[in-house]
């Protein structure tokens, strides 16, 4: 089964591809940024507004699966500097405060935004929608 999520509390794809995919018991949630989901225009600002933007869309995305961040089991994170990490991480921390998921961080080159998050979550054994 591949069943294809959409929010309307997330922003709406600027591409090809879905916000997620359910399929196999697990939620496979594309990479977000910092896009408010009623313009779907991008909220530039600092590294934590961005990051906590960002994460906000993720849990938007994932409760519309049938899944929450404490279902989370992989984060790629994505900064456009390094020197970021520190102010990510802290915001990141708030949102997975215990048992946080694996994680990759890494520094790539992006237009404009400062972080770019992905994530695999668990679907919900009821495996309700809503």
């Amino acid at each position: 089964m591949r069943k294809v999520v959409k929010s309307k509390k997330a922003p709406r794809p600027r591409g090809p591809y879905s916000p997620a995919i359910v399929s196999g018991g697990f939620v496979f949630v594309a990479g977000q940024a910092a896009i408010n989901p009623k313009t779907n225009e991008m909220e530039l600002g600092s590294i934590q507004s961005e990051t906590r933007r960002t994460l906000e869309n993720i849990k938007a995305i994932l409760e519309a699966a049938g899944s929450s961040m404490k279902d989370v089991v992989r984060c790629g994170v994505f900064l456009s500097d390094m020197k970021n990490f520190a102010a990510m991480n802290k915001v990141y921390a708030e949102y997975f405060p215990k048992d946080p998921p694996a994680r990759t961080t890494v520094g790539v080159s992006m237009p404009k935004i400062k972080v770019e998050i992905d994530c695999i979550a668990r679907l919900r054994k009821s495996g309700k929608r809503k």
